[in-house]
């Protein structure tokens, strides 16, 4: 079974000494009970693995349950240590100052219990993990398979990972590409805005929330003004909640908004946003034509080959410390924008013939400093770009 780098990272700090609660937190199927169930594999230490989807959501006993349980376990086969899993934890209302007094008092009675906790929903576990765990965990943020993950586990070409993207389940599906789009909507898009949006806050308009997911798979590596965006909803409301309901879709692990770069930081929040799928199956996934039919059309396959490379930033972002942009000036435009520190770099993606770059020209002139990359046609080629880890080109 493949393992992803992420592995590597959580065996070894479940070899030290207990220390750290580890929060593993990521959307929905990239591997998050596969990771755990390679670890308990592996590691060769006693466990007690259980599901918040077993207890009610407002069962906060249920927690101190299934410690209980852990500690009977370990004291009946004399471990030395001992790994409790809670899957999904978030389910339960006000979990974490449960975790917390029975955190603590494992760590004063020197009873060596070390604790996974995982779940879909990166918000909830934010808003538990506050200021009463601080000091107690440490993360490991899963993020959406790379071209290089799919490649070696799967075998896809970079023409098949541009259009069904990175999502493990679905890939003894793509034989059946109507199959898999079903469940694609039904199983990712329609679960993940239910079982995690929904639940993250107050929504007053559901069926919007929805019509915003698609309409971003739809537009992604297109920018759309908010305004715009009303014109193509029905009962929109206002700008303001266009925008947070995007900010809930990117908390979730869909799709986001991505801000014009600027060297003024206000302008960045008032710019029309370029919507970008994190993970392209959604936006092939959500469309009524086939692969054969798309990869056909030059224009309309380009905007897929974008979104791809787009996906691949915004998933390297947080490992690699930068913030992704884009840029426009009047005609003149990026594709995408990196900022690290006070490193600069622009790329343009190009998959059909070349014309001019009179984005690149007009960038350079203004950002002088900054380094610029052609992605596709005349520079490096897509498929070799998504094999790379962006933060290199900052060296």
């Amino acid at each position: 079974m493949y393992k992803r780098i992420y592995y590597q990272a959580l065996i070894e700090r479940l070899k030290e000494p207990r220390k750290f609660i580890q929060v593993v937190y990521g959307p929905r199927q990239v591997g998050k009970t596969t990771l755990i169930q390679q670890i308990i594999h592996d590691i060769e230490i006693p466990y007690h693995y259980i599901s918040a989807d077993t207890a009610g959501e407002s069962n906060i006993g249920w927690i101190e349950q299934q410690w209980n349980v852990a500690r009977m376990r370990k004291k009946s086969i004399n471990a030395g240590d001992f790994l409790l899993i809670f899957d999904e934890v978030q389910k339960i209302r006000e979990w974490s100052e449960m975790v917390k007094c029975q955190w603590d008092k494992d760590t004063i009675q020197g009873n060596s219990i070390k604790l996974i906790i995982s779940g879909s929903s990166k918000l909830l576990l934010q808003i538990g993990l506050g200021d009463s765990m601080a000091g107690r965990f440490e993360t490991i943020n899963m993020q959406h398979w790379t071209y290089k993950e799919i490649k070696e586990a799967f075998g896809l070409t970079g023409d098949q990972y541009v259009w069904f993207g990175g999502y493990p389940g679905a890939m003894s599906l793509i034989h059946d590409e109507i199959r898999w789009k079903d469940y694609i909507k039904s199983s990712l898009i329609d679960t993940t805005i239910h079982k995690d949006v929904l639940m993250l806050t107050r929504i007053d308009k559901p069926a919007l929330l929805k019509r915003v997911m698609e309409l971003s798979c739809y537009y992604s590596g297109q920018i759309l003004a908010f305004n715009k965006m009303l014109g193509q909803l029905l009962d929109a409301g206002n700008t303001t909640t266009l925008s947070h309901y995007l900010d809930l879709l990117n908390e979730a692990g869909l799709v986001t908004g991505i801000q014009k770069y600027s060297r003024e930081k206000v302008s960045e929040k008032k710019s029309s946003p370029k919507l970008m799928v994190q993970n392209t199956a959604l936006m092939s996934g959500i469309k009524h034509e086939l692969f054969k039919t798309i990869i056909e059309k030059p224009e309309v396959w380009g905007r897929h080959v974008e979104s791809a490379v787009g996906a691949h930033l915004l998933n390297h972002s947080k490992a690699g410390n930068y913030d992704v942009y884009y840029w426009r000036e009047r005609n003149d435009e990026i594709d995408f924008v990196l900022e690290k520190q006070e490193k600069v770099i622009g790329l343009e993606v190009k998959t059909g013939a070349i014309r001019k770059y009179s984005g690149i020209s007009s960038f350079q002139e203004i950002f002088k400093n900054a380094k610029t990359f052609i992605v596709g046609s005349g520079g490096i080629p897509w498929e070799e770009f998504l094999l790379i880890k962006p933060n290199e080109l900052f060296i």
